[in-house]
């Protein structure tokens, strides 16, 4: 794709590498098979390629966002499916975070989206506020039918996205989890050192995903630490395109495990939330331009493991007796698209004695996708009901994945069982049944 930036304009590092991004792209329209907005709506500016259309033009000639532009970039879901079909390598993930950010900046919003965003931004990366805020909703949930919802339903007004979060309030909420600053030594010769990340929205909704990685992970000899001091890893706001708070996020947890690893030293910093990797995974080019930081995001980057994909690489204690459970496998697209780990998880559940099955149209997001369940309803829910259907077909007795996004989104809308990879892995070689929704 030709592009035109001014000198001026390619000093900004940030333009110069959109540049680089929209120079790969070929207009070839490999993306918009794979693209779940364009798949459901047809509309070629709701497709990763119309979408880099409109994102060029913006930057290119300096412009501010447009309300066309701000709605088809919103129903982007930054799944990324789009770059796993690319044949040019296009690095669309950069290219639209870049545009969110220039969107929340340049852009008004209606004051009631304002409100929203900002609360939604304050509440979720805060485990103690997201726990009193889940409490109210769990009271409010009853009364949801009584928001009134009129118009064009393709509309995300401030009553369907107050609906859609009051849906997806838990009707309980489990005990806390342990606290950060706590170490969990292997129950065996030590073999291992890691840090796993607590989380902000799962260790609010399912502290039970970390305490499964933490005594599977010591069964097999790997010391686990909670580290003090650790924040949101600064997805949500990321991309919400609240760069500012991400960024800040990112240094404290870079500085949090900086010191931890030259403390007691650190193998890995694993995540059983895959959304949160995928971003970690990305510090180092998020801070490449901090001097201060660049050389220990990047340190951090390459720490970052997800969670099945370190115990890859351990020798686990499979069951003598498959257990013979069919189990579908949701592959969470922060985990194939984003990190391109498609395998491993699969793998670890077959040697564990489940009987694993894809999931027709498995590239296709869920819908949760961070707060775009909240942010885009309607959609978000499509994608659910036309996942649920594709997962309905191989009838499985459990559905796993690894991102609690895509847990709660899916346990929405079917009755069976919907568990964490890591909760059946610690289940088959020694741990408790998974509880299940």
């Amino acid at each position: 794709m030709k592009t035109e930036f001014t000198p001026q304009q390619l000093a900004d590092p940030d333009i110069a590498e959109a540049d680089k991004i929209l120079r790969a792209c070929v207009h070839c329209g490999f993306c918009t098979a794979t693209c779940p907005t364009y798949v459901l709506l047809g509309d070629e500016l709701d497709s990763p390629r119309g979408r880099i259309y409109l994102m060029k033009e913006m930057l290119e000639k300096d412009q501010k966002p447009t309300p066309e532009v701000v709605k088809h970039i919103d129903r982007c879901l930054s799944c990324l499916a789009c770059m796993t079909t690319c044949p040019s390598g296009v690095h669309y993930m950069h290219l639209v975070d870049q545009a969110r950010t220039r969107i929340e900046r340049d852009y008004e919003r209606p004051w009631t989206e304002r409100i929203l965003r900002f609360v939604l931004a304050r509440v979720l990366p805060n485990p103690a506020l997201f726990r009193w805020a889940m409490r109210l909703a769990r009271l409010a949930r009853p009364f949801a039918t009584f928001i009134p919802v009129s118009g064009d339903p393709s509309v995300p007004t401030l009553n369907r996205r107050l609906r859609a979060m009051l849906a997806l309030a838990p009707k309980s909420l489990p005990p806390p989890g342990a606290a950060g600053g706590s170490v969990f030594a292997a129950q065996r010769e030590r073999r291992g050192r890691v840090a796993l990340l607590q989380g902000c929205a799962q260790s609010v909704l399912d502290p039970g995903i970390n305490a499964a990685a933490i005594r599977l992970l010591t069964r097999h000899g790997i010391e686990v630490v909670l580290v003090r001091d650790e924040q949101c890893c600064g997805a949500l706001t990321h991309h919400m395109g609240r760069d500012h708070e991400a960024l800040a996020s990112a240094r404290a947890n870079i500085d949090a495990w900086c010191a931890e690893a030259d403390r007691g030293g650190l193998d890995a910093v694993l995540i059983t939330t895959s959304g949160c990797g995928t971003v970690i995974k990305d510090y180092g080019y998020m801070l490449r331009e901090d001097a201060a930081y660049a050389a220990k995001a990047a340190h951090v980057s390459a720490l970052a493991k997800d969670i099945t994909e370190y115990l890859a690489g351990l020798d686990l204690n499979v069951p003598a007796k498959p257990s013979g459970l069919v189990v579908a496998y949701h592959a969470a697209c922060s985990l194939q698209h984003g990190q391109k780990i498609t395998q491993a998880p699969k793998e670890l559940l077959s040697k564990c004695g489940f009987v694993v099955k894809d999931i027709p149209e498995s590239h296709l997001c869920c819908g949760s996708a961070g707060t775009y369940n909240i942010m885009q309803p309607v959609i978000a829910e499509r994608l659910r009901d036309r996942k649920v259907a594709n997962i309905a077909t191989v009838k499985p007795d459990m559905i796993a994945a690894g991102n609690i996004g895509c847990l709660v989104q899916i346990a929405g809308g079917i009755d069976v069982p919907v568990v964490h990879t890591i909760e059946l892995l610690d289940w088959a070689t020694g741990g408790p049944r998974p509880q299940v929704n």
